[in-house]
């Protein structure tokens, strides 16, 4: 197997975990620093907001390696997705593909339906729900637990942080009562 067919799929739990998990050591012993992706948007603001407000007042320079890692991982989507991308739909249990055509969508070829996710559904008080609202929530989310799930799930866990237990739990919860509840009636809706 060539090294372009090795990345194109899927790597194993038991490959995929540990390399993750290995990140947070390596990157304490390297120079105490913590492993986390919301706290780059801090950055940013703190380097293009000249203004006086207190969060973004700090030396953003000693996390400029953050910024690098954030620009690596997005150019490996855009690598990926340019010339990596597998042109079959995402392979997704015939139960839920079932459950998905009852509310009318049927095209899985992108990691999000397109038939919830584009330009003219936006416009749509079912789409502002979903993008706006949803991306809303999810930045207040992470500001609110003082980081994302990457930060408290593999950071805070494996440095044994009680805050990033209950951070890790609610995200759990939220996402099992959205995926349960709240999704299926928000698609239900007819508007």
């Amino acid at each position: 197997m060539s090294f372009i067919e090795m990345i194109k799929h899927p790597w194993p739990w038991y490959v995929a975990g540990p390399l993750i998990g290995l990140t947070v050591p390596v990157l304490l012993i390297i120079g105490n620093k913590t492993f986390g992706i919301s706290s780059s948007m801090r950055h940013i603001c703190a380097i293009c907001l000249p203004a006086k407000i207190p969060f973004f007042n700090y030396d953003w320079k000693k996390e400029i390696w953050n910024l690098f890692f954030v620009t690596g991982i997005t150019a490996g989507a855009v690598i990926a997705t340019l010339f990596l991308a597998d042109p079959e739909p995402v392979q997704i249990s015939p139960k839920l593909a079932a459950e998905l055509a009852g509310y009318g969508i049927t095209d899985y070829h992108g990691l999000v339906p397109v038939q919830l996710f584009n330009w003219p559904a936006l416009l749509t008080l079912k789409g502002f729900i979903m993008m706006v609202a949803g991306g809303f929530l999810v930045g207040f989310g992470t500001r609110y637990a003082g980081g994302c799930t990457s930060g408290h799930s593999i950071m805070g866990l494996s440095t044994l942080q009680w805050p990033s237990l209950v951070a890790t739990c609610c995200f759990m919860a939220g996402g099992f009562i959205m995926a349960n509840l709240l999704i299926p009636y928000i698609l239900s809706l007819n508007f």
